[in-house]
């Protein structure tokens, strides 16, 4: 039987040349700079076969063994495999495959633990924090009372006895930590006994380092954690989609919260896609994977601070960095555009206390996942900064330079995805 994992790229040029242009001009585009988001990676081929699989075409709301529809015996395998998976990387009680993006995944924890209205203390936007934090324009801001903390002016780390000190001042009913542009380790333990003063729930958004916890690069959040939402692709390097894990007690009321209240038919291929994905992170090399994603944000983050830029904490952890441009008086705005024009894909960020607009930013966010997935390591961070700091300090070309590096580590062989 020949093997077959979805659509042959053939038939798509040959049905949809304008859409296959895309999907070749993205290719491209992936493989000809340097990926420097820090919440983007590059899935296995293993992961896009299934993603591409006739998965897509089954209807499957509910759970393993009690759906809504008939003939989801094999989706129900998937699932069935990847909460398994899941469960054992990460040492979870329970887990829920089926939100779709890292928000659908907070918006069920929300629901699971606190009524609108409630008051919810997390980290606020501008200082590191995501926009279902408690965002005014998000769902979190508008339907339950924000109170947000932040780091210190000198160090710029988490102040826990502020965060200590608005929970005993407004007794929150939920807790949030985890952040999107917050470079250092998170002391949960700390968060944990704040939260049991206060009789809150603790949810952990680890969306952006769960992939360094499966690696074991970083502290895990959950033991401490009520429930820990996060994505599946960034460091973790699966599909695009979220993942809840939680305590045995609320099981129960995290599946209810995403299905039947927020969702409704669970997207089969991408979790089948997550479970290729938690398979390939349980494996050994991934432990040395997420390890050099650290080493190399370190060796970046180095670079950029020989290259004139002020590291936003002194430092990194994990796998991004924060650079504050107002050294080399250029804004995080100017910066993107002009390493975007030299091949070089990071985007402008906030700095905490920033006096700019965020559409302006003081400051750019870099990240380490896609380009050590490709292979580099140390040496090519150091060139890299390099690199970064000529195009943000003169708008200098250096896309001859960043080519030959894409040259020497290519993201994908063309081959590979579409054989």
């Amino acid at each position: 039987m020949d093997t077959f994992w979805g659509p042959d790229f053939g038939m798509l040029a040959q049905s949809d040349p304008e859409i296959a242009a895309v999907v070749l001009g993205e290719l491209d585009r992936q493989r000809s700079g340097l990926q420097l988001i820090a919440s983007e990676n590059f899935t296995s081929p293993a992961v896009l076969a299934a993603l591409g699989s006739t998965l897509t075409n089954k209807y499957a709301e509910g759970y393993p063994g009690a759906r809504y529809y008939g003939g989801c015996e094999q989706v129900d395998k998937a699932e069935e495999l990847g909460v398994r998976r899941a469960c054992e990387l990460f040492g979870a009680e329970h887990a829920n495959l089926q939100p779709h993006s890292g928000t659908a995944a907070n918006l069920a924890a929300y629901a699971a633990l606190v009524q609108p209205g409630d008051i919810v203390l997390a980290m606020d936007l501008p200082h590191g924090g995501h926009l279902t934090h408690g965002s005014r324009v998000n769902f979190s801001g508008k339907w339950f009372h924000h109170v947000g903390y932040r780091v210190r002016p000198d160090t710029e780390l988490i102040d826990y006895d502020e965060v200590r000190d608005l929970a005993l001042a407004h007794r929150p009913a939920l807790i949030i930590c985890g952040a999107t542009a917050y470079p250092r380790l998170i002391d949960f333990a700390a968060f944990r006994a704040i939260a049991d003063e206060v009789d809150a729930y603790l949810l952990v958004d680890a969306a952006h380092f769960i992939g360094l916890v499966a690696g074991l690069a970083v502290p895990s959040p959950v033991p401490h954690a009520d429930v820990v939402t996060c994505t599946t692709h960034k460091v973790l390097r699966g599909p695009r989609g979220g993942m809840i894990l939680c305590r045995a007690e609320l099981a129960k009321r995290i599946d209810k919260a995403v299905f039947p209240f927020s969702q409704g038919g669970p997207m089969m291929h991408v979790i089948a896609a997550k479970a290729v994905a938690l398979r390939e992170a349980a494996r050994p090399e991934f432990r040395g994977y997420a390890r050099q994603v650290v080493d190399n944000a370190r060796a970046l983050a180095e670079g950029l601070s020989a290259a004139g830029m002020r590291l936003v904490t002194g430092g990194t952890d994990t796998h991004l960095a924060l650079a504050d441009l107002r050294t080399l008086n250029v804004s995080g705005s100017t910066a993107e555009q002009r390493c975007d024009a030299a091949g070089i894909t990071l985007n402008k960020n906030a700095i905490p206390y920033d006096p700019e607009l965020p559409t302006v930013a003081s400051g750019i966010r870099v990240g380490t996942p896609g380009v050590t997935t490709q292979g580099m390591r140390e040496d090519e961070m150091r060139r890299i900064a390099g690199l970064i700091g000529a195009a943000v300090r003169d708008g200098a070309d250096v896309s001859a330079e960043v080519s030959d590096l894409v040259r020497q580590f290519p993201a994908y062989g063309r081959q590979e995805i579409f054989a």
